[in-house]
């Protein structure tokens, strides 16, 4: 009998084979098409975080020229900060005396520009609580400041507090017997003690709770923040209201409103009254603030800040005074910023005389800075006030100087330029 013999066939699975390949290539289409934008908004998150970054950086390159140029620091047409492997350049131009600052931050080779416009305001910075020139600061008793202190000269106390920094500029800067809550800055710094870091040449008696930064050049010498140029602008904005020559001394007992006007006499406010300013008044003589006078800034002028100032250009070494007694109190127009300035333009001191320029007793207070740039200013007893810049300064008792951040940018009704303000800014190409 005959075997059937069945051919086998050798193609079989071939198809299963086609479906295997045919579902291969399925699957990396689909996981191609999810994977692919995946990937592309991963770059793009990753590109949107960089870009991001670069702003904000340009945005710190900008605000760090902004604060060097307020506060008077050093700064060059360009610079470079390098924060790991990405950067931000800032340049600075000065156009018709306005800033112009550009600021180019750089993450992973994407850029973002800021661009930043500062005018200069009518007005005064004044960076410091206290800041004097080269007849420099004295303390005694409990006498206290608030804030951060600049002498041009030394400052010299008797174990008094300043509640800040204190810096006391170049080879003669001397500080001694003074707490400083901050860091101190000086040549010399002796019998006393820094609560932060201390940057001197010489150093006795003195105890350091930060940084001790021995050979450390001496501190520059700083300008006041007004100068005469500036007041006789203040004072021709006085005489723009018009002159007071009648009675002399010209006498106010009762409330008024005052200014811009010029008065060619000694000015004397005593009893309880308020004097509201409108403008500059311009004193050719002495002036005498007394008892529980009350002087105040206009509503009417917001932010800005009003002046008094005595002085009469034939005699400053015996008039152009000003004397405060009693309870005065100050306040300015109630918009923050705004301050009553008292100006005197005596220079006794400066020429080696003992006549107080401005003399500040009692329990005087208020929205206050005082103002002698040539002179002696001599604070006692419980007076309290906002600033004081002057060649001299002697405070004493309990007196209190704290510093109002809103001097910072000082404005007034007209005259003088003074702290930058931003007009402008922009994100740039």
């Amino acid at each position: 009998m005959k075997k059937d013999l069945k051919k086998i066939k050798k193609n079989g699975g071939a198809a299963m084979l086609i479906s295997v390949v045919f579902f291969l290539f399925i699957s990396l289409a689909i996981i191609s098409g999810l994977v692919g934008p995946t990937v592309r908004e991963f770059k793009n998150a990753s590109a949107n975080l960089n870009s991001k970054q670069s702003y904000f950086l340009a945005e710190s390159g900008s605000e760090d020229a902004f604060y060097r140029i307020i506060n008077n620091m050093a700064i060059s047409d360009n610079e470079t900060i390098v924060l790991g492997s990405n950067s931000v350049t800032t340049t600075t131009d000065t156009v018709l005396g306005n800033k112009e600052i550009s600021s180019l931050g750089d993450v992973g080779n994407l850029q973002r520009r800021v661009n930043l416009t500062l005018v200069v305001g009518q007005g005064a910075s004044f960076n410091y609580g206290v800041q004097v020139g080269q007849g420099g600061l004295v303390l005694e008793n409990s006498a206290s400041i608030t804030g951060n202190v600049y002498s041009s000269g030394t400052i010299t106390a008797s174990d008094n507090t300043v509640y800040g920094d204190a810096v006391s500029s170049g080879a003669t800067g001397l500080i001694n017997n003074i707490h400083v809550t901050g860091s101190a800055y000086a040549h010399t710094i002796q019998n006393s003690e820094v609560d932060m870091d201390a940057y001197y040449t010489v150093k006795t008696n003195t105890t350091v709770g930060g940084i001790s930064y021995p050979n450390s050049p001496d501190q520059l010498m700083a300008d006041l923040p007004i100068s005469d140029e500036q007041i006789a602008e203040l004072e021709a904005d006085a005489l723009a209201g018009g002159v007071i020559s009648s009675p002399c001394p010209y006498r106010i007992t009762s409330s008024t409103t005052l200014g811009p006007k010029k008065i060619n006499c000694d000015l004397e406010i005593s009893g309880d009254p308020t004097v509201t300013l409108n403008g500059s008044v311009w004193v050719t003589g002495n002036v005498s603030i007394k008892n529980g006078s009350i002087i105040r800034a206009s509503a009417g002028l917001g932010n800005k800040s009003v002046v008094i100032i005595a002085d009469n250009p034939s005699n400053r070494t015996s008039s152009s005074k000003i004397d405060l007694e009693n309870s005065s109190k100050f306040f300015g127009s109630g918009s923050a910023g705004s301050f009553v300035f008292l100006i005197s333009q005596n220079n006794s001191a400066e020429l080696g005389g003992n006549e107080e320029a401005i003399s500040m007793d009692n329990s005087s207070s208020g929205a206050l800075i005082l103002y002698a740039g040539h002179g002696l200013i001599n604070i006692n007893n419980s007076a309290t006030l906002k600033e004081v810049t002057g060649y001299k300064l002697r405070a004493r008792n309990s007196s209190n100087i704290i510093y109002d951040t809103g001097l910072m940018s000082t404005l007034f009704t007209s005259g003088p330029g003074g702290g930058y303000e931003i007009i402008g800014w922009q994100e740039g190409q």
